[in-house]
């Protein structure tokens, strides 16, 4: 629905609640034209779903259920703000898990009804590269108007797209994606055949640092256009994008590969007798290690020296093929986002690469990096500007596409 364009240096705040529900995290934020977090507060549900080695659906339906009222209830106490001092409220329409995003859909336009405010539907990709943005807001850079190239990198996404600013709002042409698992569900799939837990990302990024990520030679081949897909996009859990035929193969991501070379090196290796088991065993209720031999007592150097082979790859491959993205495209400025954002080495070769190519590289805090609300009301913020806002039809889309 396309309200009337806002003036909003008539309005005394502008604040814009957001509500994200699309996982795992029940989160809930308070934002000022988009520009100065209030507020931002997160449930996880890491303990609910730690058991299982991923997200059960019905399960985090569940717990959206109970944690929504109290999460936005402390979001707008901790901002000092109550629900009549709100001009908008946004949520995540997608893409995500179909019950969790109705939870905090039908939460928003509940709210919004209730107090007469309009309802602004924001893409979960998009509030991730929009975290970035709003960082450097709220560090005062006068930089999130320029063509960049943005990588969203999670447990569920691995996209690239051309993010540029046009009329006050944003405009977003994906350029690479990943056929088949992401990035952050690769690491975490690694993770559960190793035994180091879930989510398995943050224990490999703190495991690799004490490996040799030389130890294990993984490589990835180039992805080539598949004939018998005639230009249909492959099945894949990512959200629905443009056929693959319409993308530059070199631009495309497959993790699904260096999953099973694990899988194979751990079987040749001998590496599953007891291995697994011990490790799970002595990470129960353990800490990420800060030193060599912390690390050596959760897990044997083979292991240490597998993880660290294996998230070189992982990290070699984004970088590659996002520095290569943004020279073809003329990107002076690349922005990483999502939860894989947050990892050490990732963001290390990140700034190392953008100031070697004289590319500026950006991210967004770690809290910002994972899912969060604040970043939800940063991206409805020029949508809430131009009056763009969301239908009363308005209903959990889980394969939501950005961008053309």
């Amino acid at each position: 629905m396309q309200g009337a364009p806002v003036n909003w240096k008539m309005m005394s705040r502008s604040l814009i609640l957001g509500i994200e529900s699309s996982c795992d995290e029940t989160a809930a934020a308070v934002v000022e034209r988009g520009a100065r977090t209030l507020s931002s507060v997160v449930a996880s549900q890491i303990g609910t779903h730690a058991r299982y080695g991923g997200v059960v659906p019905e399960l985090a339906s569940r717990e959206h259920l109970r944690n929504i009222v109290p999460v936005v209830r402390t979001a707008l106490g901790v901002a000092g703000v109550g629900l009549g001092d709100l001009d908008a409220v946004a949520v995540t329409a997608g893409p995500g898990l179909a019950g969790a995003l109705l939870v905090g859909i039908t939460y928003a336009k509940a709210l919004a009804f209730a107090r007469d405010l309009p309802v602004i539907a924001v893409n979960h990709l998009e509030g991730h590269i929009h975290a970035v943005l709003l960082h450097e807001r709220q560090e005062e850079k006068n930089s999130q108007d320029e063509q960049s190239l943005a990588l969203v990198a999670s447990g569920g996404h691995t996209h690239l797209y051309l993010a540029q600013p046009a009329h006050g709002t944003w405009t977003y042409r994906l350029i690479g994606r990943t056929l088949d698992d992401a990035a952050g569900e690769a690491y975490d799939k690694v993770a559960k055949l190793l035994g180091l837990g879930y989510p398995g990302g943050p224990w490999i990024d703190a495991l690799a640092q004490f490996g040799d990520p030389h130890g294990v030679p993984f490589s990835f081949a180039q992805i080539k256009t598949k004939a018998h897909l005639a230009g249909k996009p492959p099945r894949t859990k990512a959200a629905k994008t443009a056929p693959i035929a319409e993308l530059d193969p070199h631009f495309l991501f497959s993790f699904s590969g260096i999953k099973t070379a694990v899988l194979r090196y751990v079987e040749l290796n001998g590496m599953r007798a007891g291995v697994k088991e011990r490790i799970a065993t002595m990470l129960a209720g353990a800490r990420p290690p800060k030193t060599r031999e912390e690390a050596l007592a959760l897990a044997p150097q083979g292991v240490l020296d597998l993880v660290a082979s294996f998230q070189h790859a992982v990290v070699g491959d984004l970088l590659k093929k996002t520095f290569a993205a943004a020279e073809t495209l003329g990107a002076k400025r690349v922005m990483v986002t999502g939860g894989v954002a947050a990892n050490r080495e990732l963001r290390r070769r990140f700034l190392e690469e953008g100031a070697r190519r004289g590319v500026r590289t950006g991210f967004p805090t770690l809290a910002l990096s994972t899912d969060n609300a604040a970043m939800i009301a940063a991206a409805a913020w020029p949508r809430f500007v131009a009056g763009e806002w969301a239908e009363s039809a308005l209903t959990a889309d889980p394969s939501l596409a950005l961008g053309r």
